[in-house]
């Protein structure tokens, strides 16, 4: 599928927000809610906080549906955008003349690295993601894992391969998101935390 034809239920949600109907926010809580409490704890690491950013977010996209653009990518993509920019922003409130503008910067791409390595594993192919939980959660190596999955080793090899390609994008920081170390927070603002590009996985 293009990426810029999104998922039929992301047009028709986007559709039903901005026709104001309350039900269509419960469903997408209901899909999402977890998701953006995960990512928001991630970063900051307080159970109260991580509530706040969920009403915050959830907040935002029921008076901004019109926010989301379908030819960037998928609904949950720019959940988790808003998600981890808001997350962010806190953070550097939160920091704010704790120590330096260069120790600022670490701890905000550490939370950054962090949320987006949980949103890879989560939003990764079926297969990719037990592939590498049997890996590191249950210490399986290839041939364990081939066995478990009822794969070819030469295929257990390739789901972690790319697994671990995929996870070691989650330390790339994009040049807005620097600049905005530098410059302070932008309530929702752009965030650089896009889906994942992942290959097949049959």
């Amino acid at each position: 599928m293009p990426k810029d034809v999104p998922p039929r239920w992301d047009r028709r949600m986007q559709q039903r927000l901005a026709r104001g109907e309350a039900a269509a926010l419960g469903e997408l809580y209901d899909r999402f809610a977890s998701l953006v409490h995960g990512l928001a704890h991630r970063v900051l690491g307080d159970e109260k906080a991580a509530d706040r950013i969920t009403r915050e977010v959830f907040g935002y996209i029921w008076e901004n549906p019109d926010a989301y653009d379908p030819k960037q990518g998928s609904m949950r993509s720019w959940v988790a955008r808003i998600t981890q920019g808001q997350a962010v922003d806190r953070l550097r409130q939160a920091e704010l003349g704790r120590g330096s503008r260069e120790e600022l910067e670490q701890k905000v791409r550490t939370a950054h690295a962090a949320a987006r390595a949980d949103y890879i594993v989560t939003s990764m192919p079926a297969p990719l993601r037990a592939a590498l939980e049997l890996a590191y959660f249950k210490r399986r190596d290839y041939r364990q894992a081939a066995a478990d999955l009822k794969i070819s080793e030469d295929e257990a090899r390739r789901r972690l391969r790319l697994g671990l390609q995929l996870l070691s994008t989650a330390h790339t920081f994009p040049q807005e998101d620097t600049a905005r170390a530098r410059s302070g927070p932008g309530p929702f603002g752009p965030s650089g935390f896009g889906p994942p590009r992942y290959g097949s996985a049959r």
